[in-house]
């Protein structure tokens, strides 16, 4: 049963041996070895053991493919036997059964690959465009064990790990549905893996990395009856052959078309072959407009399907088809069949917040209630009756999806049967959900920021459950992303200008932890244009200080700085001191960034200074933490103590434990600063402690510094172990090219030096 999950809302041991060949990994050894032995780690370790991924979809029986599957062996067993990876693209036209081949010959090998099995739909045919590698390199590296938090930001960091990691594994790869060999390659993995590609079009490209092309083309009449007799499972193949063959002939041999005119008949024990022939021979013209490619045949045969269900299934059959992803789980449907009434409308209003988070407390039209028990088992019966009728696909984690073509055609339907005002309404709903559940997301990811009102439309808004906890819900945001950034991007045409832009906001602690600064930067700048668009100064100040952060982090600073100015003079306009105070933060920031440190200091004390007359305490430390850190820079360890301290008091009395162990970090690398060894060693230990989770960069900001206090008290290969650990966190978090790590791979270069110059004494 496929639920709705959803909610609605109104409104060392010492040991003798001896070795031979290479060793990995840290061992305690005496005697003699021969060969060579590695120590230390190259990438980020896992979060507790290596994870073995089982990913692949389900297997269904394969029809006379035999000669394929042969071709796929003969390029395994040569590739094996020149010691190199195996790499097969197979192509085809939509339906045709490449990801059921793809599946039977890596399901065969899952014996002789035992370190898993990865999984991925590249969404060539998916409206809102084919899935980026970098979105799938993270959740192939969160499969294979890499945390969130060490997850590199940029996507070629990402393929070196991902090739590092999987250098020593075999593993069975499965990349559905490619685009372009530019799309594939990243994901290509090391080592003695297996990689299939399955796609429409066939992937020349590919051919210099070794691959084996396999077109497939449309079953043979005699197999594909072979295949419409597996469907039926009963005697009407045998009893009634010439219909058999006719309706094969009808499907024109792809195998979507044969397993679901099967299955329609599989559904009607009774009825004969020939019914389903009439239909389809009566049908076959209607669909042109839908035809990809000549598939008439495929599209006349969902038609019958969609024909033959009960309304109600057929009406969220038709809604599911104005959906913008890829895939969706149950609350989109429960979503979608809500009940018309009740008023969720909110303004938005709002003055200045932390961290580009302007804006005032609350929001409207959701009041996070559950789903209604009814209207989740109606979505949940509904959606069981569309995968009976083979229009829907099982996805991972009790999730749907629907084959492009049918995809296609539920849209088409919505489009005929259902009238203009039902579609904008059931876009609503969407967007609507979409909004609800990240903002859901939100309030559990950052409870301490204030969050603008909401703006829903008519009628109960249905709230996705987005997990129990922080990591759940920044999951959660991550697998939608792609529906979100649709549903942002299609707002302001559709009519809800308001979602465009309450969307990048809710998305704010997605980006802020994750740094998927492309969206960041694209869905901030949607937002501004449509907060302009109708007028909104406080959510045109969010935008600008929100998408301000996001352009920093990106590396551009100076279109940063502007867009902190211009909302400085909208505070200014609007007499909001405290928002305008806020931008004094975000322009020192700015500034620093460009090298003008002194104009940054001044802007630093004067929101030190300003923001707690305002009544923001915490905003006012954060200010005096950059300060801090600046006098740290210039060499003035005694002036940052000062700074850190207070603003390590403060911002603990307010809650924030993230930043204040940034500021314990800063209190670190002053006593270090002046020779304070046990001191620093002692607050930055309190920090990496409080910031291994939430960040990356600033664990390994505190891991350096504790590399620094072990050397000066003489304890080198502790020294170089903190140096390789902090260079992974470096990496993981995208910031491997920062003077950080640069300052870390110079005193490890150093280290390692010394310890050569030693062991050549200690031999001579």
């Amino acid at each position: 049963m496929h639920g709705a999950g959803a909610r609605v809302r109104s409104g060392g041991q010492e040991s003798h041996n001896e070795l031979s060949g290479t060793v990995h990994g840290p061992v305690v050894q005496a005697g003699s070895v021969h060969g060579g032995i590695h120590f230390g780690h190259s990438g980020p370790r896992p979060d507790g053991p290596e994870r073995t991924p089982w990913q692949l979809p389900p297997l269904l029986r394969v029809i006379d493919r035999s000669r394929e599957l042969a071709a796929l062996e003969r390029h395994r067993a040569r590739a094996a036997r020149d010691d190199r990876p195996v790499l097969a693209a197979l192509s085809g036209l939509g339906g045709v059964g490449k990801t059921t081949l793809a599946l039977s010959w890596l399901h065969a090998l899952r014996s002789g690959f035992p370190d898993g099995q990865l999984h991925a739909d590249l969404g060539a045919q998916a409206s809102d465009g084919p899935a980026h590698p970098a979105e799938v390199l993270a959740r192939f590296l969160r499969a294979l064990g890499v945390s969130a938090q060490q997850l590199p930001a940029r996507p070629a960091e990402r393929t070196a790990l991902y090739r590092s990691l999987t250098a020593n594994r075999r593993l069975v790869v499965l990349l559905d549905d490619a685009v372009t060999a530019a799309q594939v390659r990243p994901l290509l993995p090391a080592g003695g893996s297996v990689t299939a590609v399955t796609s429409r079009r066939r992937l020349p490209g590919l051919t210099v990395d070794g691959c084996r092309p396999v077109h497939l083309e449309p079953l043979a009449p005699e197999a594909a009856v072979d295949l419409l007799a597996d469907t039926l499972s009963d005697d009407r193949v045998s009893e009634q052959p010439d219909d058999a063959r006719t309706l094969v002939e009808l499907c024109a041999g792809l195998p979507l078309a044969v397993r679901v005119a099967g299955a329609r008949l599989a559904a009607r024990p009774g009825r004969p072959i020939s019914t389903m022939v009439r239909a389809l021979g009566e049908e076959r013209r209607r669909l042109e407009a839908l035809a990809i490619d000549g598939d008439h045949d495929v599209l006349a045969t969902l038609d019958v399907s969609y024909r033959a269900l009960p309304a109600p299934a057929a009406r969220l059959y038709r809604l599911l088809g104005l959906h913008p992803g890829r895939e969706f789980d149950g609350s989109v449907a429960a979503a979608l069949l809500a009940a018309d009434g009740g008023d969720g409308g909110g303004g938005a209003d709002g003055g200045g917040g932390a961290d580009g988070r302007d804006g005032a407390d609350g929001r409207d039209g959701a009041d996070g209630g559950g789903v209604a028990g009814r209207g989740a088992e109606d979505a949940a019966a509904l959606l069981e009756a569309l995968h009976d009728a083979s229009l829907l696909v099982e996805a991972a984690g009790e999730r749907h999806r629907f084959h492009d073509l049918v995809r296609l055609h539920a849209a088409a339907k919505a489009a005929e049967d259902e009238p203009p005002d039902a579609r904008a309404r059931a876009l609503r709903r969407i967007a609507d959900h979409c909004l609800a559940s990240a903002t859901r997301a939100e309030e559990i990811l950052d409870p301490q920021h204030r969050t603008m009102p909401r703006d829903y439309g008519p009628g109960p808004v249905v709230v996705a459950e987005v997990g129990p906890g922080p990591e759940a819900a920044l999951d959660w945001l991550e697998r939608e992303l792609p529906t979100l950034m649709a549903v942002l991007q299609q707002a302001p045409a559709a009519g809800f200008p308001t979602v465009c832009w309450q969307l990048a906001d809710a998305l704010w602690p997605l980006f802020l932890r994750r740094k998927f600064y492309p969206e960041w930067t694209a869905s901030h700048r949607a937002g501004l244009a449509a907060a302009q668009a109708l007028g909104d100064t406080a959510a045109e100040c969010r935008m600008l200080t929100s998408g301000g952060v996001g352009e920093l982090g990106s590396g551009s600073p100076g279109r940063a700085l502007e867009m902190f100015e211009r909302a400085a003079r909208l505070f200014l306009a609007a007499g909001d001191g405290r928002g305008h105070a806020r931008t004094l933060n975000y322009r020192g920031l700015a500034l620093q960034r460009l090298g003008q440190p002194r104009s940054a200091a001044d802007l630093f004390r004067r929101a030190a200074a300003e923001l707690p007359a305002h009544g923001d305490r915490r905003a006012g430390a954060l200010a005096g933490l950059n300060l801090a850190d600046l006098a740290l820079d210039e060499g003035r360890a005694e002036e940052a103590l000062r700074h850190a301290g207070a603003a390590r008091g403060a911002l603990a009395a307010s809650g924030d434990t993230y930043n204040a162990a940034r500021a314990a970090t800063c209190l670190g690398r002053a006593h270090l600063a002046l020779g304070r060894l046990e001191a620093a060693e002692e607050q930055l230990s309190e920090a990496l402690a409080a910031l291994r989770a939430p960040s990356a960069y600033e664990a390994a900001r505190a891991l350096g510094a504790l590399a620094e206090v072990s050397e000066r008290h003489g304890r080198r290969q502790l020294a170089a172990d903190r140096c390789r650990e902090a260079l992974d966190l470096y990496a993981s978090a995208g910031r491997s090219g920062s003077a950080g790590a640069e300052a870390l791979r110079e005193r490890l270069e150093r280290l390692d030096r010394l310890e050569r110059l030693e062991g050549d004494a200690s031999g001579r």
